[in-house]
């Protein structure tokens, strides 16, 4: 049957980034390709991927079917064994294109994050990394753990900390306790929450939902940014 949710879905995931669509397309393949997913995340800056929603479903289809009543759709041995397997190789994932993400910014930040034309102009627009910028500006290093829950920021975040030439031993430790939490708690929330009825029933409102929750912190700060602008223009003006 379908719901209402499912209708407004590809209004905000389109079938090609649609975390169900994505794990059963992929099949046997679907931790790698998941796994992938995440590396090119978080550092190979290619924020649109639905990362938070991704890691859910994931853990969801190790404890369920894609329909009522199967067996999970993610299977390595017993239930434990598959959420420990699945958690160890996308922890891997997420460090691992972090640290990538950090090298990048550190060698070749300055040249790839330039005004252009084109599609190469959207997706390394450097408005990108001065947003992102001002973000660890304001968090410091706990900024890569915190970014791991904020969207656009979270893929970034690496590049401006290697652009930045922070320590790597600073940045290897946040970005790994970031890495960490963001994982097991996505992975785990679709994991147990996945085998609530109403939930698994209605899968496309829980993905509306994350995404919906994944842009709260954005929404916050540019409500903030919003309230400042106009006391600051008023403080130039009374000079």
């Amino acid at each position: 049957m379908t719901s209402v949710a499912s209708l407004f879905t590809p209004l905000l995931l389109p079938s090609w980034l649609d975390p169900q669509h994505i794990i059963q397309a992929a099949g046997a393949s679907a931790l790698w390709v998941v796994a992938l997913i995440v590396f090119a995340e978080c550092g190979l800056a290619i924020f649109f991927m639905p990362g938070d929603s991704l890691l859910f479903a994931i853990g969801m289809f190790t404890a369920v079917g894609v329909t009522a009543g199967s067996g999970p759709l993610i299977q390595y041995g017993d239930r434990f064994t598959t959420v420990l397997v699945v958690n160890a190789v996308l922890l891997v994932a997420a460090v691992a294109g972090n640290v990538v993400g950090y090298w990048i910014g550190h060698k070749l930040g300055p040249a790839l994050f330039r005004p252009r034309q084109g599609l190469a102009g959207r997706i390394l627009n450097p408005a990108y990394v001065d947003k992102t910028d001002q973000f660890f500006a304001k968090h410091g290093s706990s900024t890569l753990i915190l970014a791991r829950f904020v969207p656009v920021v979270r893929t970034f975040v690496t590049m401006v900390a290697g652009i930045g030439r922070m320590d790597f031993r600073k940045f290897i430790s946040y970005t790994a306790i970031g890495g960490v939490a963001w994982v097991l708690i996505a992975v785990q929330a679709g994991h147990f929450l996945g085998q609530v009825s109403f939930i698994r029933d209605n899968f496309e409102l829980a993905l509306i939902l994350i995404v919906v929750i994944s842009v709260i912190p954005m929404a916050v700060e540019w409500l903030r940014a919003r309230r400042v602008q106009p006391v600051s223009s008023e403080t130039g003006q009374t000079r």
